[in-house]
């Protein structure tokens, strides 16, 4: 994509999520605590520990509403404003490979509640062999959504955001499988035990913060390729794509599940752009524009982002 073009869309998309999407935290509902505790069945729903510590769940409130609940973790003595400013740009993100805010609790203890998600993580779907498996098509517009994902996170929101965690558990899948990144937080963790909004962060910060997500898009890419788990960091995964000889091995490491259902070439070119994701982590990072530039234009699919 040449430098024009990437500053026009840019902009456009820029210019088209603030008419659309004003910030306020009236915009979502506010949940008590005895809500958030009858909806989890007692807090027994639990779906998996989120990055920042605390839990999360599947919730079912009085009204049928189905959601996904997260416990977020602020130290007591920071006031409620910390919180409050999370919700609020929260509130703000709108697309459509992002989880969306539809309430929160700041009782006891603070929660964020999201929408539902009905087919549950993609981990699920890659590990489970009572789940459908996913099909090559599909994996491969997860792949796109979720760099999509991080292109908005990074370009489109005031202030950039860097903290997320991307990993077969952290993306969820909608009633159409559509994946939508589901662990993302505004606040940047500074020494062992300090908390601060991440705007705060140091230019250096966020630049290694960037480096990581875009090692992490890799590694989830070489587990839709795969099928295998990454949740030791992917240690296994990334050594096999870093030999010098693993296009030898590219179809002993493909997924059992998609048998001869893929394109040949399509494979290569992901394989390509988790190398390159992968490699940045030790390079200056390769830009998220850039990267689902090349998914979308290098591998034969298209999809239509929402921003």
């Amino acid at each position: 994509m040449d430098p024009l073009t990437l500053k026009i869309r840019l902009f456009f998309l820029h210019w088209i999520h603030c008419r659309s999407h004003p910030s306020s935290v009236s915009l979502v509902k506010h949940f008590s605590y005895k809500d958030i505790k009858r909806g989890t069945d007692g807090f027994r729903r639990i779906l998996d520990t989120s990055s920042n510590g605390g839990m999360a769940y599947r919730a079912r409130f009085q009204n049928g509403q189905v959601a996904f609940v997260k416990e977020i973790k602020i130290l007591d003595d920071q006031d409620d404003d910390v919180f409050f400013g999370e919700v609020r740009l929260l509130a703000r993100l709108h697309h459509r490979h992002i989880v969306a805010l539809r309430g929160f609790s700041s009782g006891p203890k603070r929660f964020l509640v999201f929408e539902s998600t009905e087919n549950g993580s993609l981990k699920d779907h890659l590990s489970d062999p009572l789940k459908t498996p996913l099909n090559w098509r599909t994996r491969l517009q997860i792949a796109i959504g979720i760099a999509a994902a991080l292109e908005y996170l990074h370009f489109f929101c005031d202030p950039p955001l860097y903290l997320a965690t991307i990993s077969s558990s952290t993306i969820m899948l909608d009633e159409n499988f559509t994946a939508k990144l589901a662990d993302i937080s505004l606040l940047c963790s500074v020494g062992s035990d300090t908390m601060l909004p991440e705007s705060s962060c140091s230019k250096v910060c966020r630049g290694e913060r960037c480096k990581n997500l875009v090692f992490q898009l890799g590694v989830l890419i070489l587990e839709l390729i795969t099928g295998q788990s990454a949740e030791d960091g992917g240690g296994d995964l990334v050594k096999w794509v870093q030999e010098s000889r693993f296009r030898t091995s590219i179809y002993k490491m493909l997924d059992p599940d998609l048998g001869d259902e893929y394109d040949s070439q399509e494979l290569k070119g992901l394989l390509t752009v988790a190398r390159l994701c992968i490699k940045s982590a030790n390079k200056p990072a390769v830009k998220t524009s850039q990267i689902l530039w090349y998914l979308q234009n290098k591998i034969r699919i298209t999809q239509d982002v929402v921003q």
